[in-house]
This record gives structure tokens, sequence and C-alpha cells, in this order.
């Protein structure tokens, strides 16, 4: 995933130009259907890359590559940062500060959890509590709850995410360089190239959940929730149909969008065996076992998918569906995923020029808002 005006030369590496393209996905709206625009809540932000607030509250919390938490309360920036780790990351092409979690009960626990690239370029992921001041949070109040090395500096995933079941799923890269030359994304005894999920609320630092599928196994790592990922740059869960997300980025042919039930464990998305349905790098294959993605795209139509949410928010004709984006073409799209991985009602949003889509970001009452890397932030919304 290519996420700041940084990182085009390791676009050029991780995006190349495919002559095999898929039909691409997009949809005509229906005449007289709904019309989306999107409004824009904030500018002057340094490499936005992520957007989300505690359950019940009407803030929004946005997290800048270069180290920065910043809030947004009652349609202002505020001065001064929520929290700032400039200091401890090392930022620029794929690394920074890169995720953001605030724990499910929030309001009691005072928890957050951040995803950043260290000094060293490898991840650490880093639990802390507000202060006394709800702006602002306790900088001393840090502590480890797991590092991961990354053998280059490219494809550190970066998403953190609490489930409907109230663990901690963190999104984990194949280690960068390209094509997985470690082997990571179906190697089992490492932890790039999986979706993790943690029990933050039992252990020191975290206890692994029973329920996780190498909890008691030996030869693989007990917190790995799902394998064969290569960049789940972005991924989300819909809470209300208990479904999950993840948006996986590709190698040079296919982006792609992977669908499972929340409780689904042990799932192998097929990297480095495939990219999107394709083999990779041979004529054929073996899938079985393998969970093909429900969305795929090629080349003709971007270079890096921007994984969103499934909306949840005040529109009704739109709730369900799931809204992605493409870092390099910057269009907005969105779809219906059933539980059978049946994709109907596609679209293709004409919301204007987006500028190089980092993210999205969901506040507390399900509205869905586009990070860019123009510096804005813009909230999905009702044309009329």
């Amino acid at each position: 995933m290519c996420i700041s005006r940084l990182c085009l030369a390791v676009l050029l590496v991780a995006c190349g130009n495919s002559d095999d393209d898929p039909p691409d996905d997009t949809g005509q709206q229906p005449p007289g259907a709904l019309t989306l625009r999107v409004r824009e809540v904030v500018s002057g932000l340094d490499a936005p890359l992520f957007l989300g607030a505690p359950a019940g509250d009407a803030r929004l919390f946005v997290v800048e590559q270069t180290g920065r938490i910043r809030i947004v309360e009652n349609g202002q920036l505020r001065a001064e940062p929520f929290l700032d780790v400039s200091a401890k990351i090392s930022t620029g092409g794929e690394r920074g500060l890169l995720g953001l979690a605030f724990h499910p009960r929030y309001a009691t626990t005072g928890q957050f959890f951040v995803n950043y690239t260290d000094r060293a370029g490898d991840t650490r992921v880093e639990r802390y509590r507000v202060s006394a001041d709800r702006n602002r949070a306790d900088a001393a109040s840090a502590s480890l709850v797991i590092g991961v090395a990354q053998p280059f500096a490219n494809h550190n995933g970066g998403m953190l995410a609490f489930g409907p079941d109230g663990m901690l799923y963190v999104g984990m890269g194949d280690g960068g360089s390209g094509g997985d030359p470690q082997g990571n994304g179906q190697n089992l005894n490492t932890l790039l190239g999986k979706l993790l999920r943690l029990d933050v609320d039992a252990g020191t630092p975290y206890a692994i959940p029973a329920g996780n599928p190498y909890a008691n196994q030996a030869n693989a790592r007990g917190e790995i929730w799902a394998s064969g990922l290569r960049n789940p740059w972005r991924f989300a869960f819909d809470h209300t149909d208990r479904r999950l997300y993840i948006a996986d980025v590709g190698q040079s042919a296919l982006e792609e969008v992977n669908v499972a039930g929340a409780g689904e464990a042990g799932l192998n998305y097929g990297w480095r065996i495939m990219e999107g349905t394709s083999c990779f790098g041979a004529a054929s294959c073996q899938r079985t076992g393998l969970r093909l993605p429900a969305l795929e795209y090629g080349r003709s139509d971007g270079c890096s998918i921007t994984g969103g949410y499934a909306y949840r928010g005040s529109i009704a004709a739109i709730r369900g569906h799931y809204f992605y984006s493409d870092y390099c073409r910057g269009w907005l799209r969105s779809a219906r995923i059933a539980a059978d991985g049946t994709v109907s009602d596609r679209r293709d949003w004409a919301v204007g020029p987006l500028g190089q889509v980092l993210s999205f970001g969901e506040d507390s009452a399900g509205e869905l808002y586009v990070l860019s890397g123009n510096g804005r932030v813009y909230r999905i919304e009702a044309a009329s």
C-alpha cells in the first residue's frame, strides 16, 4: 500500500502493469437513484491515515503518518494533538504511525492502542490511556503489547480494530520487498502476512484467545487468526452483520477484497500461492483450502486498493454497502456482499476528485469519511 507523497518509488515497484486484467467491478447507477457527495470536514493534515472515535463520542480522532493523533471537535481541528509519538517512529514511504483502535469500553478504561514502525522500522503495537484531560493522552502510560521485526521497509500493514468479540485484531503485511521472498504469507511460524487476534484484557501484555486456530498447535504462532495476506492495509468489521472485510493490496495484477464471517477462524487468503483469483508466478496452483476474494480489479482500474467499511450511517439506501477506493485513481465505489460471497448493487459514485485516497474512517454514528493525501478529510453524504 502506498500511503504518502513520499512513496512513489515503492509504488512503481509494487504496482506494475498487467496485460491480462479481469473485467472491472464498476456498475452503472440506475436513473433516479441516490446521489452521493463528499463534504470537506477538515484540511491541513499531514498524511492522514486513519480516522475513528470511541463509542458514543462525537469527536473525530485522526492519525497523521508523521506521528500525531489530532482531534476534530465541533468541526474544528484542535491545535494540540491528542498524542504525539513522532520522536519514537520512523516515517516516510509505508512507515510511520499507521493505526489506532479505542478499547470497546473506552469510556471506563480510557485505553486505546496504536500501531507504528519504530526507529528501526519494526512494528510496535502499544497501549495508552487518556489523561485527566479528555483531549490529551497520557504519553507516559505507553506499554508494549506486541512487537514484530520487519525485514524490509514496505508492507507493514498497520491496521488495528476490535472485533465483535472484544478481541484486538492486528493486520500484518508479508514483510515487504516484492513477491514475498521469505514465503511469510504461508508460514505459520511467523506473524508476517497474517491477521492476528489478541486478548488485551487478559495476560501480560496479552493472552492468546482459546478460539484462535493455532492456540494449542506446535510449529505455529498462536496469535494467528488468518494467513495468506500480502499487505492488508485496511480491514474492517461490520458489527451489524458480524462480518470481516479485508482489502489486500496486490503485487502486479490484482487488488482484492476478502469477506468472511467474523467468527471464521484459520482462513487462508492465498498469498503467495495466488494473487486475487489468479495463480501467482505459475500457470497453475492448488486452490483447495483457500478463501478467494469476493471482489477484485486489475491494473487498468488502479494500483493499490484502499479498503473502507460497510456503511451503517443515516443514509438508509446504502446501509450494508461496503465502500472502497484506490490510491492511484481516487474513485469511490461500493457494493453489497452477501454472506455467501455474492456481490450485487455495485456502484461507482461520481463525487469528484478525491486525490490519493490514503484511508477511510468511521465515526461513532456509523458515518464514513475519506482521507486524502491532499491533507483533507471528506465526509460521505447524500447529495440532496
